[in-house]
């Protein structure tokens, strides 16, 4: 028997819902929360980058609760191997006393994984999550393991010019959703975390969804109607990040090394349909794609060895091909 589908107004309670309980805990950061929730909804990963401290575990582990998931962990170190992650084949005796190879699931085996200080772990070790994060299986001595929907990534990582990191491979970056870039808070901000944090008493969440509610929510996201010229304004933002394409800014043109994937695209056209939906909307607007722009393609827009040398960064290059797309679709 199929479940009727989510109405808006369902979606938009049980979203206010979920953002209201995550607050209890998280001061601040409203645009890091909006952004991981449409990343859970959408059913993708999600990179969070920041200086150690600044809450992106604590997060994480508050949205398992609000949401009701099998939530499992991995601190990502050095000499952390596949093994360690997907699971492996060990040799236990069966009800006869004869040996016999059974499969032991890895942490990667639940609905939200975090997957913290993932630039820690070497580039073998990073590998073994793309298979997991693209297909939803795991691969062992054969044998194909699928997983139980909904699984999602959470990808913690320090900036690259901390001491024993490891940038993360083209194609790996190119599976998360959004990467989200977690600041450092305001004087008002510090004082509300040491005012929870402090104390004997901490903030207590209450279940505001579970995994069946952020499928169907996931699906009514996807249905979200978009008009064609938000289609192409899309595509043409995409084929403009590439250099070498006529269209292209002359700040892409001058310090973008690689461009934009199809998945970029995929990335703006999903985040902008929920982000539709998060502020009571029913249709997709200009607005809605700006508002997922940089998250979406920060870690998909490459600088060049200039680029990076003269200090201009991913989010000054997507501002400025957004602000230069949509200029010449006017």
């Amino acid at each position: 028997m199929m479940q009727a589908p989510m109405t808006i107004e369902e979606f938009s309670q049980t979203a206010r819902g979920i953002e209201s309980e995550v607050r209890r805990v998280i001061v601040g950061q409203e645009d890091v929360i909006r952004s991981v929730l449409i990343c859970v909804l959408a059913g993708r990963h999600a990179l969070l980058e920041g200086v150690p401290g600044l809450g992106k575990t604590q997060l994480i582990r508050t949205l398992a609760d609000v949401l009701d998931l099998k939530f499992s962990r991995i601190q990502f170190t050095p000499d952390l191997m596949p093994a360690d992650i997907v699971g492996t084949e060990i040799v236990e005796d069966d009800e006869t006393g004869r040996k016999v190879f059974r499969f032991r699931e890895g942490p990667v085996f639940a609905n939200l994984l975090l997957a913290d200080e993932i630039n820690r772990a070497s580039p073998k070790t990073q590998s073994a999550l793309l298979e997991v994060m693209q297909e939803q299986t795991v691969t062992v001595a054969g044998r194909v393991y699928r997983l139980e929907p909904p699984f999602f990534v959470m990808a913690t990582q320090n900036p690259l010019e901390m001491e024993g990191t490891y940038p993360l491979p083209e194609a790996q970056l190119d599976r998360f959703l959004f990467k989200i870039d977690v600041r450092f808070p305001t004087v008002d901000q510090l004082v509300g975390i040491l005012e929870r944090t402090t104390s004997s008493s901490h903030p207590q969440v209450q279940r505001a969804a579970d995994g069946k509610a952020i499928v169907k929510m996931g699906t009514l996201g996807l249905d979200t109607p978009i008009a064609s010229h938000i289609n192409r304004f899309v595509a043409q933002l995409i084929v403009a990040s590439h250099p070498d394409h006529p269209d292209a800014p002359e700040l892409v043109r001058r310090y973008v090394r690689y461009g934009a994937s199809p998945r970029g695209a995929q990335a703006l056209i999903i985040g902008a349909k929920l982000n539709a939906l998060l502020e009571g909307r029913f249709n997709v607007a200009y607005e809605d794609v700006k508002a997922v722009a940089t998250p979406a393609l920060r870690h998909r827009v490459l600088p060049n060895f200039e680029g990076l040398s003269e200090g201009v960064t991913p989010d000054e290059i997507v501002r400025e091909l957004f602000a230069a797309v949509e200029k010449a679709a006017v």
